[in-house]
């Protein structure tokens, strides 16, 4: 498990996006069991030293997340991302987020998201993942 503290260093954003990744699977799981929380507090018991990228890709995620769905839906085929696992929802939506409102280089969202859902999912949901993203890329984003 990755957790960062004080005078620790990160040698890339992989580490920061899986960071990023169970902050939404937490608040994915709260949110389901109508738990409480604070956002500011889940990011810190992830990362006690304050990151931008963490902070506003989280919230971007979470300020986003029906834009979000909605795209996941229209490319995912004979699914919806609420059939995913919670985790690979949290992946899948940092992916299409990342696509959609940053202007981080598509191949390397893509990839980053791919990385991660190989390591935390089955290589059915990482073709998903893959093609999901892939056609975002195609439909939405490249042709702007």
């Amino acid at each position: 498990m990755i957790k960062l503290k004080r005078g620790d260093t990160l040698k890339n954003r992989s580490e920061l996006r899986e960071i990023i990744m169970k902050i939404i699977y937490q608040v994915k799981i709260l949110n389901a069991t109508k738990l409480p929380y604070d956002l500011d507090s889940l990011i810190k018991e992830q990362i006690e030293v304050k990151n931008d990228f963490v902070e506003n890709t989280v919230k971007g995620v979470l300020d986003n997340q029906n834009n979000i769905n909605k795209l996941a839906n229209k490319y995912l085929q004979n699914w919806t991302i609420d059939r995913l696992n919670k985790v690979d929802q949290a992946i899948l939506s940092i992916g299409i987020y990342e696509l959609i409102y940053t202007k981080t280089p598509s191949i390397v969202v893509i990839n980053e998201a791919i990385e991660l859902s190989k390591k935390y999912s089955d290589l059915d949901v990482v073709k998903m993942i893959n093609g999901v993203l892939d056609n975002i890329y195609h439909s939405e984003i490249e042709h702007e």
